[in-house]
């Protein structure tokens, strides 16, 4: 009870900051503001957590806003969401919240949008600093700090292992911010405790690839004693490869996202620890942010370039 409390708490603190308390009013003479939620993969669990609470949060504010949902079949289908970005470019959208696939190649279309006068907002994975300089385009993330994330679940795991250590890093996909973040805070946490990290590896957020690099990770370095990974869905793929290579509790294993699916290898011990980091808020908060600057008529300029939302370290112990 408490717990879920702190989350409502966390939760009105992060809407506050942005200047939000629920979706916000449309002006009378405005009509139906026209959102798009442009989002990954919808194989991923928690990409569609995220599909599934803005759909239920448009229900509850349908006559205030009308919005658009899409999604890739994979993760990596950069391609594919571009054209996704310029159909909803092309349909007059008056905003368009975007999870992008990568940090750097969405920027130009991104900065179309805005050229346009559509309002842009990403969530998930904040755009490319450098790449939106060059674009002249700022575009808001609405998301938690991953680097900070990642850490708490490298503290968690470094009160299990000694200074002199050895550990792998699998992170997303590299050139992605959010992917860039995480690992940094890995590291982050292992350089504070004296922790070795012996490799770091893309993984692509993506179970059978993960697997695929927790195995040679194992192979190559048998002293290996963690693997920490970039989501869930590499966790879970590093957790056989470590059956696979009979070391299971030899090697500990660390997510990002709480996903559903990994909650039984939390409870068993098969994974440490995890964050979540609330992606159905996320999907929230960010069409709501895009909501209020549409129907207060601001410039894309003006928006803030950060809104930072919750996140929550999860352990077997529900910590």
């Amino acid at each position: 009870m408490k717990q879920t409390m702190r989350r409502r708490m966390l939760f009105a603190g992060a809407l506050a900051a942005a200047g939000l308390s629920g979706a916000a009013r449309v002006d009378a003479q405005g009509g139906k503001a026209k959102i798009a939620l442009v989002l990954k993969s919808l194989a991923d669990p928690f990409t569609v957590a995220m599909a599934d609470a803005a759909r239920n949060h448009q229900q509850h504010y349908a006559a205030q806003f009308a919005l658009t949902i899409r999604g890739t079949a994979r993760e990596t289908d950069t391609a594919a969401q571009i054209r996704m970005v310029e159909e909803m470019i092309k349909a007059k959208m008056d905003a368009i919240v975007i999870a992008p696939t990568d940090s750097k190649a969405l920027t130009t279309v991104v900065a179309r949008g805005v050229r346009a006068g559509i309002i842009m907002i990403t969530i998930d994975n904040p755009l490319d600093d450098a790449s939106q300089v060059a674009a002249g385009v700022s575009v808001p993330f609405v998301g938690p700090n991953n680097r900070k994330g990642a850490a708490q679940v490298g503290h968690y795991l470094a009160g299990r292992l000694q200074a002199g250590d050895q550990v792998g890093i699998i992170e997303g996909i590299t050139v992605d911010r959010n992917a860039q973040q995480r690992t940094a805070g890995s590291k982050d946490a292992m350089d504070a405790a004296g922790i070795k990290v012996v490799a770091i590896q893309p993984g692509n957020w993506d179970y059978g690839k993960g697997r695929d690099v927790a195995t040679k990770m194992l192979n190559e370095h048998p002293q290996i004693r963690a693997l920490l990974c970039g989501n869930d869905n590499m966790a879970m793929g590093a957790v056989d490869a470590i059956r696979d290579a009979g070391r299971s509790g030899g090697v500990y294993v660390t997510g990002y996202n709480a996903i559903e699916a990994i909650k039984p290898l939390l409870a068993d011990g098969r994974v440490l620890a995890t964050i979540n980091q609330f992606a159905d808020r996320q999907a929230i908060f960010g069409i709501d942010v895009a909501l209020k600057a549409v129907t207060e008529h601001k410039k894309q300029k003006d928006l803030s370039r950060l809104i930072e939302t919750p996140l929550q370290l999860v352990t077997a112990a529900g910590r």
